[in-house]
């Protein structure tokens, strides 16, 4: 019996079932996130995560020579980087999103990348938020999920359910006192302010106008840039470059 999209058995169906499954779709890291640990933050509509117990995140791999070619602004080699990553983890999101209907349960995949607030630019969730409540790792001086595969290097999208599945738990802080991506940052707006376990708002850890002008009124205005991205303090951090250098599997 083939095992893809439609054909995946329901015995596969709890959370290392899950796991093994979506990274042989392409995922680079896959976790299962408790939505009451999600309670609290906002969401688009309000009531977003009623009727789901679950939320799982997944996470696609950034090229490393791509990254390593940024600097002080994004490239025109990242934003076509950018556009097919989130493409493909939206195509992942529905893949997850069809076998878990499948399986007989409920599940909603958010867009990757859809804007709904241009002036705070927010969406229907954060994305960073599910990733550190699935323990995809932890979040940096620069607001960024890093994980520890990969640092900062990876683009994240996720799936609400009501699945059963086993929820992991949150990684622990390690950025410690580095303060590399506020030393990159071009637009000196992060603040350099650590936290063991999250910021309460986003305002504890930048300033965001300053990271926002230079992001909408500045690098959005650059030849073949699509949309508001940077990615210095991805290019930037140690953990990201650590992984380049030395290789890493995909664990999670």
């Amino acid at each position: 019996m083939s095992m893809g999209l439609m054909t995946l058995p329901v015995r596969d169906f709890d959370a290392f079932g899950l796991k093994r499954r979506t990274r042989s779709w392409g995922a680079s890291l896959v976790g299962v996130a408790d939505v009451e640990r999600l309670r609290g933050i906002d969401t688009e509509p309000a009531d977003l995560l009623d009727g789901f117990t679950r939320a799982v995140s997944l996470a696609v791999r950034l090229s490393d020579p791509i990254m390593d070619q940024i600097t002080d602004r994004p490239t025109p080699l990242y934003a076509q980087h950018y556009q097919k990553v989130n493409a493909l983890l939206d195509h992942l999101a529905l893949r997850v999103t069809l076998a878990i209907q499948r399986a007989g349960a409920r599940a909603m995949p958010l867009p990757a990348s859809q804007v709904l607030d241009s002036e705070n630019l927010t969406s229907y969730i954060s994305h960073k938020a599910v990733a550190l409540a699935a323990g995809l790792g932890w979040q940096g001086k620069s607001l960024l999920l890093v994980s520890p595969q990969y640092g900062p290097r990876v683009r994240l999208v996720t799936v609400l359910t009501d699945l059963d599945l086993t929820p992991d738990e949150p990684l622990k802080n390690r950025c410690g006192k580095c303060h590399v991506c506020a030393e990159a940052c071009p637009a000196q707006a992060i603040r350099g302010v650590g936290t063991k376990t999250h910021y309460d708002s986003r305002e504890e850890a930048l300033f965001f106008d300053r990271c926002r002008s230079k992001v909408m009124d500045e690098f959005a205005k650059l030849p073949h840039i699509t949309g508001g991205i940077c990615g210095v303090c991805v290019a930037a951090c140690p953990y990201g470059r650590k992984a380049d250098r030395q290789g890493t599997k995909e664990q999670r």
